[in-house]
């Protein structure tokens, strides 16, 4: 049974707000992680060409037993595979590793602006969405001016933006400009990176609601109407992140966690990444 609800894409699809993430994960280890996630309730898995775990993701779903059609799979391109023709190739040897016939959302993972070659990427998945091997596609690691320069010279809006978001980063100017342009916010290092699992505001906030601190942060990101993809290998907690809607953060919890904001990153800004 699908636990996490669905929010509705820019273009008539939806994706489960609550997903695995796998950055970091084994491709040998990736293939079991996966399957405990689709039996705990995901249906949602984030992955990239660049987590070299593509393979791992696409035997999890393949063994478990949610029909692929069940399973929302992100992946994405990496930044030396920028470019039209690289771009469509990149994404062929993605999908024979995962062993799919088509992914859900295909993102750029990131804008590499030295390299001036986003736009022509994107265009590839903008072919990519017409033949119907990629049903979404957008972007990742993209500032507002960035996705200014895309929406002016190409055709379709990106459905998501995934960026690096959490009580310490929370990224309120990209949140209002996707907002505005009907493009979803997607979080990766939701927890950023393992610092709110131990802090003692969160603690706190967790302690009032009987939940972890990991749990409090993962409701933020619901509660802002972000996608969010937590990663863990741990069944006991891919589980527990998971567990999330069932409690709600009041105004003063809310306003606790604003003040953790110091707009430090975990890694790195998309205009230094080539």
């Amino acid at each position: 049974m699908e636990l996490s609800p669905r929010l509705p894409l820019n273009d008539g699809l939806s994706i489960p707000q609550l997903g695995l993430g796998v950055y970091k994960i084994a491709d040998a280890l990736a293939a079991d992680t996966v399957q405990v996630a689709l039996d705990a309730g995901y249906r949602h898995v984030d992955t990239a060409a660049l987590y070299a775990n593509e393979r791992g993701v696409g035997q999890g779903i393949a063994r478990s037993s949610v029909a692929r059609e069940d399973v929302f799979v992100t992946t994405k391109v990496w930044n030396d595979r920028h470019g039209y023709d690289e771009t469509l190739r990149a994404f062929d040897e993605s999908l024979g590793k995962l062993g799919l016939d088509y992914v859900d959302l295909y993102l750029i993972h990131w804008p590499a602006p030295r390299q001036d070659r986003y736009v022509d990427t994107y265009r590839a998945l903008e072919a990519l969405r017409a033949d119907g091997r990629a049903r979404s596609i957008g972007v990742s690691n993209f500032h507002p001016h960035h996705l200014e320069r895309l929406l002016a010279e190409t055709s379709i809006v990106p459905a998501v933006n995934q960026i690096e978001l959490h009580p310490w980063l929370p990224q309120a100017e990209t949140r209002a400009y996707n907002a505005a342009h009907g493009i979803r916010t997607e979080s990766w290092s939701p927890l950023a990176r393992g610092r709110a699992i131990d802090n003692p505001v969160l603690d706190a906030i967790g302690a009032k609601h009987g939940k972890s601190a990991a749990q409090v942060v993962l409701r933020w990101h619901v509660q802002l109407g972000n996608i969010v993809i937590p990663k863990s290998v741990t069944p006991a907690r891919i589980g527990a992140n998971l567990d999330v809607f069932d409690f709600a953060l009041d105004d003063d919890d809310l306003a606790a966690i604003a003040a953790l904001d110091s707009g430090e990153r975990t890694g790195k800004d998309p205009d230094d990444l080539d």
